[in-house]
């Protein structure tokens, strides 16, 4: 992740720094702005994004959830008849309790009052500032499902089936975990390389594969749904890197579930006073620091069936 400069009181104008925990006093706590955030939406939609990766989780600010055993769950027996008299055969489950807690986030802005235009200028700079705590929240999301275990290299060519590469990964991912992936993140570039596979193909059934659009191969893959996703953040003073990159993620999430239902990846995030952000205003008389902050906590809570790949395109196609 990016690293911030912190927050010591003298910010320069423009710049983002980690908020200071100062700043989050009663006197400070913006009631309109706070309610800004609940209805803003970005044309990206990395929040669209950050939910189908990691869906959002409403816990306390420690909270207690079931890790099961992935083997319990499909276990089968043929001892399950009872004998006249007797009582059925009893079975015990040995999921353990994880404990957690969500982590305190937030940026600061210092805006110089030279500088404001409009009546709304508030709004825009909460705007900016949303927009890189939920950029922030995606990395997180994409680098934790990439850590588990070691990624498969896939090379696709003209004479490549990209789809069936993508089948027999997720049957094995079914067979490890017992339930098929239903959701696939590809990164742009991984999406573009399937395309030109299929497009260097001269048969019909390729050319068909090559037109088909998330959607359709969401259905002829049977999962849920298929996402591709190309936005960049500045990883350097002078460059932009892609989020995913030529990466392809194949996990299971669902959204509006509870902390102990199963699912690869969740993200835990504590409202406060029923707001998943808070806005915080500390004028000063030629200039006021904006802060937004939250609470929450990315967790992969089985790594059972993730499927993780790396695409790179065969020479010479």
């Amino acid at each position: 992740m990016e690293l911030l400069p912190q927050d010591f009181g003298n910010n320069e104008k423009g710049i983002v720094c980690a908020a200071n925990e100062s700043r989050f006093s009663a006197a400070n706590y913006s009631e309109p702005l706070t309610a800004f955030t609940v209805g803003w939406r970005d044309r990206e939609d990395i929040e669209g994004m950050l939910n189908f990766v990691a869906p959002a989780i409403h816990v306390g600010k420690r909270f207690e959830f079931k890790r099961g055993e992935n083997v319990e769950a499909f276990l089968s027996e043929d001892d399950d008849v009872r004998a006249i008299g007797a009582s059925f055969k009893r079975v015990e489950f040995s999921g353990s309790s994880v404990m957690g807690k969500t982590l305190n986030k937030g940026l600061t802005v210092r805006v110089d009052h030279d500088d404001v235009v409009g009546d709304d200028w508030q709004e825009r700079y909460v705007q900016v500032l949303l927009k890189r705590l939920y950029r922030n929240e995606l990395r997180r999301a994409i680098a934790a499902l990439g850590a588990v275990g070691e990624a498969a290299e896939l090379i696709w060519g003209d004479d490549s089936n990209p789809d069936g590469d993508l089948r027999l990964a997720l049957s094995a991912a079914t067979d490890e975990s017992g339930v098929r992936p239903n959701r696939i993140l590809f990164g742009e570039g991984a999406w573009d390389v399937r395309a030109n596979s299929y497009d260097g193909q001269n048969v019909a059934a390729a050319q068909r594969s090559a037109a088909m659009g998330p959607e359709e191969l969401a259905r002829k893959l049977f999962v849920d749904s298929i996402r591709v996703f190309g936005a960049r953040y500045q990883s350097t003073a002078s460059a932009k890197s892609k989020i995913v990159g030529n990466d392809i993620y194949a996990f299971s999430a669902q959204d509006g579930i509870v902390k102990d239902e199963p699912a690869n990846i969740k993200r835990f995030v504590t409202p406060v006073d029923g707001n998943n952000f808070r806005v915080y205003g500390e004028e000063h008389s030629k200039y006021t620091d904006i802060t937004v902050e939250h609470y929450s906590n990315i967790m992969v809570t089985s790594s059972a069936g993730i499927v993780h790949a790396v695409v790179a395109e065969a020479s010479g196609v």
